[in-house]
C-alpha cells in the first residue's frame, strides 16, 4: 500500500478515536485542561481536531522546562529532585497545577523523554497523570500511570498523546466508582469479638 494511502488510513482510524473520547467527554459534562511536556501541546491539539472541541477544551499549559514546571503550575523543586522529571510524582504535581489554574473538571498530563537524552531514564519512557475535580457525591481522584513507547522521537510523542487522551473514558470509569467502604462484621464475628474481650477481662 502507498505510503500515502496508509498514512491516510492511520489518521482516519485515528481520529474516530479522538471523536469517540469527545463523545464520551460530553456525555459525562467533562471539561479538560493539559499539562504537557515532551507531548508539547500535541494531547490538546487532537481534541481540537475534533468539531464541537470548544466544549471540551479549557486551555493547555505547555511546559517543556523545569522552571516553567514550576513557575507555571508550582511542580516541587524536591519532587523533581527526588524522583526526576520523568515521574508519575511530577505529572501528578503538573495535573494538580493545572486543574487549580483553571476552570475545567479534568486535568491530563504528560512529562517524558523521547531519545536518550537521560541516562536514568529508557528511552520512550512517558508518565501520564489524570486529575478529575469532585463532583456531588465523588471526591476528587487522581490517577497515573508509566508506560513507554517505540519509535522515532516524534513518533514517540504521538504514541504518547493518543494514549492520554484514549485513556480518559477508563480512568473516568475508575473515577465513578465509588468508595469502597470497610466490611461490616457479621453479628456472629461481633459475638466472637465480644466473647474474646470479656475472657481478656
Amino acid at each position: 500500500m502507498p505510503q500515502s494511502v496508509r498514512s491516510y488510513h492511520h489518521s482516519a482510524q485515528m481520529g474516530e478515536q479522538f471523536e469517540e473520547v469527545a463523545r464520551y467527554m460530553t456525555e459525562h459534562s467533562l471539561v479538560m485542561t493539559t499539562a504537557e511536556s515532551c507531548t508539547a501541546g500535541l494531547i490538546a491539539a487532537h481534541i481540537a481536531d475534533v468539531p464541537g472541541a470548544g466544549q471540551l477544551l479549557e486551555c493547555a499549559f505547555v511546559v517543556y522546562s523545569p522552571q516553567a514546571k514550576q513557575k507555571r503550575l508550582g511542580v516541587k523543586a524536591q519532587t523533581i529532585e527526588r524522583h526526576n522529571l520523568t515521574s508519575e510524582e511530577v505529572a501528578r504535581e503538573m495535573a494538580r497545577g493545572a486543574l487549580d489554574k483553571s476552570d475545567a473538571n479534568l486535568a491530563v498530563s504528560n512529562t517524558g523523554v523521547a531519545d536518550d537524552t537521560d541516562p536514568e531514564i529508557e528511552a520512550g519512557t512517558q508518565c501520564f497523570a489524570w486529575f478529575f475535580a469532585a463532583q456531588e457525591g465523588l471526591p476528587e481522584k487522581l490517577f497515573s500511570e508509566t508506560k513507554r513507547f517505540t519509535g522515532d522521537r516524534n513518533a514517540i510523542r504521538e504514541q504518547a498523546a493518543i494514549h492520554a487522551l484514549t485513556q480518559i473514558p477508563h480512568m473516568h470509569a475508575q473515577f465513578l466508582q465509588p468508595a469502597h467502604k470497610p466490611a461490616q462484621p457479621t453479628q456472629a464475628a461481633q459475638k466472637q469479638h465480644e466473647g474474646q474481650a470479656s475472657h481478656e477481662h
